[in-house]
């Protein structure tokens, strides 16, 4: 199936007290380049996160964006026992000097800047991590879906500008065997205005027909665009990534118009030879989406 680079998905998911969203974005690119962003405390994820997409998807520039949130935005009590030591040795010392009873309570110290404040709680890293997976596979669903889509509609194109070709191709084909006669009638016309009358050598005038029709055969050209196109159409419908070859093909399909271009002397020949450059060039802009 025909998948395009661009696509969108988003997903999100909740293990234990932690919640984690993904967006994923995708555009095209001649290989898989994956940029994945992700907090600080899940940077561990980003190796993991990074090698899921890369099982998924083989082209296109991909753009990971991982985010953290809470379950529930409860605030606990976070104590600095550090600072509270600090302040309880600073109130014993007190005490001595000034030959004070040492009654020094919990709520005393508790109650100094710093010692108690209310905080999120820590990050389990285990449940965010197993949060993120699910959410990155739930966006990169999404994400094909869309590509699937837009891969759709990039074959629907695609086979219409293949048909025109095939159409113009055939009237080429008809067109070279009609311009060799042409060109048999004019060299006769010719030759009987210069000669005035005089006996025409037969297998002179059939030695330059043929000469004029070995030069502008197009035959093998004919052929390798009927094969070309054939392997293209069955790349359509592949269930495989075929964005490579079908560049590959696009190129070589270009190479053989190309040269029955410079090898006709026929003005409809040209015409037509224009007109599949510019269905051809259509399609290797299509084909650059094509995963």
């Amino acid at each position: 199936m025909l998948q395009s680079m661009t696509g969108f998905g988003a997903g999100r998911a909740s293990v234990g007290s932690e919640e984690i969203s993904v967006e994923v974005k995708s555009v095209n690119s001649k290989f898989c380049e994956v940029k994945l962003r992700v907090p600080r405390e899940l940077a561990a994820f980003e190796i993991t996160g990074t090698k899921v997409v890369k099982d998924r998807l083989s082209r296109g520039s991909i753009d990971v964006s991982v985010r953290r949130t809470r379950a529930s935005a409860t605030l606990v009590p976070t104590v600095d026992v550090a600072l509270a030591k600090e302040f309880h040795k600073a109130f014993v010392s007190i005490a001595q000097e000034l030959k004070l009873s040492d009654a020094i309570t919990v709520k005393d110290i508790a109650t100094q800047a710093g010692v108690l404040r209310m905080e999120e709680p820590g990050v389990n890293a285990n449940d965010a991590t197993a949060a993120a997976a699910k959410a990155l596979a739930e966006a990169l669903e999404q994400l094909m879906k869309m590509r699937t889509v837009e891969g759709d509609a990039l074959k629907t194109d695609l086979s219409s500008r293949l048909d025109l070709i095939e159409k113009m191709q055939s009237e080429i084909k008809v067109l070279t065997g009609q311009s060799v006669k042409y060109f048999q009638t004019r060299l006769l016309e010719r030759i009987a205005e210069l000669s005035k009358g005089m006996t025409l050598d037969p297998s002179r005038l059939a030695q330059e027909v043929a000469i004029f029709a070995d030069r502008t055969d197009v035959t093998e050209e004919m052929t390798r665009l009927d094969s070309h196109i054939t392997q293209f159409r069955s790349l359509l419908v592949a269930d495989e990534p075929t964005g490579r070859k079908m560049e590959f093909l696009v190129q070589e399909m270009h190479r053989e118009i190309n040269t029955t271009g410079s090898k006709s002397q026929h003005a409809e020949i040209a015409q037509r030879v224009v007109n599949v450059k510019t269905e051809i060039e259509r399609i290797r802009e299509q084909v650059a989406n094509v995963e």
